[in-house]
């Protein structure tokens, strides 16, 4: 198998990173990308600016490469839009590798030659098989020594419903729930939600940077509403680490957020779980939740409760993920968002992302399953240590070469749906609190 190549799936930062670092290990990869171009899904948040800046962003063994070529490096404090990540970065990188990269090659599956899941027989003997689909539906199967499945979660958005299902209704109501940040800069999404009753469902930095937008679209349009829905009892740290964060732009980001809420431009909804979504005559929506309250006359949703890994065509091989995150078994107690705090997820490699099926790795976002608050750093390590194990030098595999920012994030999701959980002692960011609105539930006589 020495002959074939290590086909990496996406062309993201981490999968044009894995393919760099394989190329200064000797190895041939290939990058195989649905999109039409490098870093398709970053520049579907085009609009959206980082918390990391250009020095984080560059992976190592990539900027070596990019050198090469005389490519310019982007002023290493600043903080770029997704465009410009994807422009000035992920386009020229992929230009570097060449051909190493295609395009409009869409991974439906992936095997070992000649064996399902359940044959033990001769199975790591025999090289990966990737099946592949073309844009004009031309189906290939492309054999492999090893998978870098480095192909992200941005098409796997979580649903609005409390119960990690699709709530009752909301399908049917599609065209008014929007599942990415919204780019109010374009005059259409300005439209769609200026003058409106607007929720924003979630927890995490997107939802806080679709609420810093929002609230500036209120500021302009007095009839403007927004109302921010949380799943967790109390607002607690949702705001971050403020001042105390190492990425500065990403405790700003929760700064005026807060100042947003103080300044009563957004109305938080605490202990709010959707279980159906209701349209009336006029179009509007209404949420009710599992306990029976309700937000109404709602004219747009936007959900931002994360993402998640999809697994569907890995069915044939043999991964070993954590029950409760669909992240590496191994992996999953540095990053459960149940447990960990103020940073504490440990720069990890090919040992933690290793599974049954030898030379199959997860790398990037979708190594997290549904954890969190994924940082780019963490993804160019992941790749280094897998160039290196599959290089044979273990030493190197097992070497962390990367010291983490503080997340500015005490406790994880599961903390903070009690409605009387608190920040864990010892906490790095407790905040004031704001004023928050928690609806009650309806009596008998108003249903």
């Amino acid at each position: 198998m020495n002959e074939l190549p290590v086909v990496v799936i996406g062309s993201g930062p981490v999968g044009l990173a894995a393919a760099a670092e394989l190329v200064e290990r000797g190895f041939e990869p290939l990058v195989l990308e649905r999109g039409a171009h490098a870093g398709a899904d970053v520049a579907a948040w085009n609009h959206v600016r980082l918390f990391s800046s250009w020095s984080e962003l560059v992976a190592p063994a990539a900027g070596r490469l990019l050198a090469a070529t005389g490519w310019t490096r982007p002023d290493g404090e600043a903080y770029p839009t997704g465009s410009d990540w994807a422009e000035l970065y992920l386009r020229p990188l992929a230009a570097a590798l060449g051909d190493r990269v295609r395009f409009d090659a869409e991974v439906i599956g992936v095997a070992r030659r000649g064996r399902d899941r359940v044959v033990d027989s001769g199975r790591d003997d025999e090289p990966f098989t990737v099946h592949v689909r073309a844009a004009d539906g031309a189906e290939e199967r492309i054999a492999a020594r090893a998978v870098i499945d480095a192909s992200g979660t941005w098409s796997t958005p979580n649903p609005l419903g409390g119960e990690g299902l699709p709530a009752v209704g909301e399908r049917a109501a599609v065209n008014r729930i929007a599942y990415r940040v919204p780019d109010l800069g374009s005059p259409e999404a300005r439209a769609r939600y200026a003058g409106k009753h607007v929720v924003v469902a979630g927890s995490g930095h997107s939802a806080l940077t679709a609420l810093v937008a929002l609230s500036g679209l209120a500021k302009d349009s007095a009839d403007t509403r927004i109302s921010w829905v949380l799943r967790r009892g109390v607002v607690g740290n949702t705001f971050g680490g403020g001042e105390a964060d190492q990425l500065p732009a990403r405790g700003a980001l929760g700064l005026r957020a807060q100042e947003a809420v103080a300044a009563g431009l957004i109305t938080v909804v605490t202990g709010f779980r959707t279980e159906t979504v209701e349209r009336n005559t006029g179009g509007r929506l209404t949420l009710i939740s599992s306990s029976g309250q309700r937000i109404e006359q709602v004219d747009e949703v936007v959900t931002l409760s994360g993402f998640r890994p999809d697994l569907s065509w890995l069915s044939e091989i043999r991964l070993e993920l954590d029950a409760t995150l669909q992240a590496p078994v191994a992996l999953a107690p540095l990053i459960d968002p149940n447990v960990h705090s103020c940073g504490t997820v440990y720069p990890h490699g090919a040992k933690e992302l290793a599974h049954p099926e030898k030379n199959f790795f997860l790398a990037g976002m979708k190594s997290y399953g549904r954890a969190p608050t994924f940082l780019a750093m963490t993804g160019y390590e992941q790749v280094r240590s897998i160039a290196a194990q599959l290089a044979g030098d273990h030493e190197a595999a097992a070497r962390v070469e990367l010291r983490m920012a503080e997340t500015g994030v005490c406790g994880g999701a599961g903390v903070f749906d009690e409605p009387d959980s608190a920040p864990a002692a010892g906490g790095c960011c407790a905040a004031p609190e704001p004023e928050v609105l928690t609806l009650s539930a309806p009596s008998a006589a108003a249903n």
